[in-house]
């Protein structure tokens, strides 16, 4: 079945202007969330999701009381929640392989939920913004495309993408929302920043920039953050991009140069030394195991040791 808003069918439009403009509704709620006040989320609840990562969790999860992503210009955070069992995933998409990300997001949903009569799925796009490659609306148009594809009904309720997500700031472009966070308890969504980006956080990071595929992070039943292994291969170029200004490595590496957090050239720099610390990373993966984090009494997550 396609995608709904208003519990009406929507032609796949061709254009974001077309899908706010027919359905005003859309901007109206795009508006009312991106003046929704930030919310600082406390690591000790937080489940944080990557780029190129998603994660889905219920209600019963003892371990998370928060999902959330951010760091996002032209990449859309992408959340599916059903209304009656309350499982819920989020995901971080960058437009690498939306197509085939898209039914992951929506299996991870519905093999959570369990034989539930009532209830709906439910679909909140945030991300993207005017940006003069049209990135984001490339983007935001194959996510509506991809899930109107799928054999369920989703409902489209919350859609602050491209325009709708747009702020001109000293003559330049950028988003308004770079993160949300989802509670898995009450389904609330909300505008979020994330001071914490763990665990592994370095690991993750490279996983992505070496061209990892959308991977599933969670395992909610054991309440298990789940991270590879992972394969690259040695790359010593790269550490041409340390020495480099950062406005060339804002050029050559974002999507969006002018857009991007304060802290985007830190973070690309540190994931280049950890490629460096480990050019090859089997040594990461003993056996080769995922490396494995729980939750402690105190809200922190500890490495599991593998048998």
């Amino acid at each position: 079945m396609p995608l709904l808003i208003q519990n009406r069918r929507i032609e796949r439009p061709s254009s974001t202007d077309e899908l706010f403009t027919k359905y005003p509704h859309l901007q109206t709620n795009a508006s009312e969330f991106r003046s929704k006040a930030f919310v600082d989320v406390d690591s000790k609840c937080l489940l944080y999701v990557q780029q190129r990562e998603f994660a889905a969790t219920t209600p019963a999860d003892n371990s998370v009381a928060v999902i959330g992503s951010d760091d996002a210009t032209t990449c859309h955070l992408v959340l599916v929640r059903h209304t009656g069992s309350g499982a819920t995933c989020l995901a971080h998409c960058d437009g690498s392989s939306t197509w085939s990300e898209v039914p992951l997001i929506v299996k991870a949903v519905t093999s959570l939920g369990g034989p539930v009569k009532e209830g709906r799925l439910e679909l909140h796009l945030v991300g993207g913004f005017d940006d003069e490659s049209k990135t984001s609306e490339k983007l935001s148009l194959n996510l509506l495309a991809a899930f109107h594809k799928q054999k369920e009904d989703i409902h489209l309720e919350t859609c602050c993408i491209t325009e709708m997500n747009d702020v001109i700031v000293d003559g330049t472009h950028r988003p308004v929302v770079y993160g949300i966070g989802v509670n898995v308890k009450t389904g609330e969504v909300f505008p979020a920043s994330f001071p914490y980006k763990g665990p592994a956080e370095e690991l993750r990071s490279a996983r992505t920039f070496t061209g990892g595929q959308m991977a599933d992070i969670y395992d909610s039943s054991k309440g298990l953050v789940k991270i590879g292994p992972c394969k690259w291969s040695p790359n010593l170029d790269i550490a041409f991009w340390l020495s480099q200004k950062d406005d060339t490595i804002l050029k050559y590496l974002s999507t969006s140069p002018m857009a991007e957090p304060p802290h985007f050239i830190q973070h690309i720099k540190s994931t280049i030394q950890f490629l460096l610390q480990h050019p090859s990373p089997d040594s990461l993966f003993p056996g080769g195991q995922p490396q494995l984090y729980r939750r402690t009494e105190q809200g922190d997550w500890e490495r599991v040791p593998q048998p």
